[in-house]
């Protein structure tokens, strides 16, 4: 026990990356289940409806902020100039120019919007819900100092706090309002709340308005293929929602994003933890520079790997008795999606821990270019999916996409001799293994899900 916490002390790199693992995945597994406890109140006070215009509404803010990423944050983890308070301020001004500017997008594609999905009202919801964006640009980037320094202890406390008090605050105006702006108010509110928790809470010194050339010059650099990125992402990661939202009722949709949100949370959560840990591991301790670095990156690797297919093997096995015992009989088919999204998630998480590795090293036009042939496979399989066999097709194309991108992600592990085929080799066959058992005891609701 004494060894085990040893492990944990000090302020070397293995100290920080196994207290930073602990506080995101404990801060990210106890806020899903903040999550979900909301979502079991809410689907008793809304309607399915509600679910799905939100869920439009969230593809939408989440488009206008990845297609207008420019690499503020993975820019500051890895630069030599990450603390420099100069280049700092410089960046802090983008990110406000930025997040102005969403607002006022987010207002002109309201009306369009509603007309494009019949749906009135979303032409009032989305100026309203850009206000998040406008108030999220006004962040510290103290937050971002924190990642890049793996000192994630008190950025986790203010998170888990603020969504504690936000889903709260949801769940009253939900029971006051019965309607959707419910979910929009809490959202304002939550952005305003994590804004000023940030200030508050979080040390270091205030951001102020700044334009630095230098620093520009290299946030820009570094960012031009970060917005490129961020944009094959869009399409790679919410392609599904895009596609299905137009093949389903806005009941259905609602329903799906309800298995999709219980689905895909293992993935998401390897997703930021990769994002939060990896940069800063590979950073200081690039695999190329050593065989011991190499191996010492080879153990996280399994680790993270072999945790994030546990859970997401346990969802897919459990989806449809999850979401009887929690949900009622409206959501009863997103029990299935749970299964189907949860086993083609399997060529992802395989593969997750390596797509920083070009990042930290300042290598952002390779990760574009997996970028794009994830967004252009996901997008064509998907389509194709949907076309030949509806949902249950739409799901399987997106763990086709997955199988596919692997040459791609393999390019650029290799090119920042990261790359690890044993890990692969064992973690394939686990995966797949994991897929077969999940279809086999869900079988007759994945038989189901196939005829319609």
């Amino acid at each position: 026990m004494e060894a085990l916490v040893a492990k944990f002390r000090g302020t070397s790199l293995d100290a920080r990356f196994m207290r930073s693992s602990v506080f995101a995945l404990g801060g990210y597994a106890t806020g899903q289940v903040l999550r979900l406890a909301s979502n079991l109140i809410l689907t008793r006070l809304l309607f399915p409806e509600a679910f799905g215009m939100m869920a439009l509404v969230s593809v939408i803010m989440q488009g206008l902020a990845m297609f207008s990423d420019v690499g503020v944050s993975p820019s500051i983890m890895q630069s030599k100039r990450g603390d420099d308070q100069k280049f700092l301020d410089t960046a802090w001004t983008i990110q406000v120019v930025r997040g102005v500017l969403l607002w006022i997008v987010a207002c002109g594609l309201a009306v369009p919007v509603a007309a494009l999905y019949g749906e009135p009202l979303l032409a009032w919801i989305l100026p309203a819900a850009g206000v998040t964006l406008f108030i999220s640009g006004f962040n510290p980037t103290r937050l971002d100092s924190a990642n890049r320094h793996l000192l994630l202890g008190r950025l986790t406390g203010i998170d888990l706090a603020v969504q504690a008090i936000s889903l709260l605050l949801a769940v009253l105006l939900a029971w006051y309002l019965q309607s959707v702006w419910a979910l929009v108010v809490s959202g304002i509110l939550s952005s305003a709340m994590v804004l000023l928790a940030y200030n508050v809470f979080l040390p270091g010194q205030r951001n102020r308005f700044q334009w630095e050339r230098a620093a520009a010059s290299e946030l820009i650099g570094f960012g031009k293929w970060i917005f490129l990125s961020t944009i094959c992402g869009f399409l790679y990661m919410q392609g599904d929602k895009l596609l299905i939202g137009k093949f389903l009722t806005l009941e259905q949709f609602g329903i799906y994003n309800i298995g999709f949100f219980l689905a895909s949370f293992p993935l998401l959560m390897g997703g930021m933890m990769t994002r939060k840990i990896l940069i800063p591991v590979y950073r200081e301790r690039a695999p190329a520079e050593s065989t011991e670095n190499f191996r010492k990156l080879q153990k996280m690797r399994l680790v993270l790997t072999g945790g994030m297919m546990a859970i997401t093997g346990g969802v897919s096995m459990a989806g449809v008795v999850l979401i009887e015992v929690m949900y009622d009989s409206r959501y009863i088919m997103a029990g299935t999606v749970v299964v189907m999204i949860a086993a083609m998630q399997m060529p992802q998480i395989l593969v997750l821990t390596y797509e920083q590795a070009a990042l930290a090293a300042g290598d952002s036009r390779r990760f574009f270019v997996l970028s794009a042939a994830r967004a252009a496979l996901t997008l064509g399989f998907l389509y194709m999916g949907l076309s030949y066999g509806g949902l249950f097709g739409a799901l399987v194309g997106q763990g086709i996409a997955g199988l596919a991108a692997y040459p791609f992600v393999v390019w650029l592990a290799r090119h920042a001799r990261a790359w690890d085929p044993k890990h692969d080799a064992i973690y394939g066959c686990v995966g797949a293994a994991i897929i077969v058992l999940a279809l086999w005891i869900n079988f007759d609701a994945v038989a189901e899900l196939a005829a319609l």
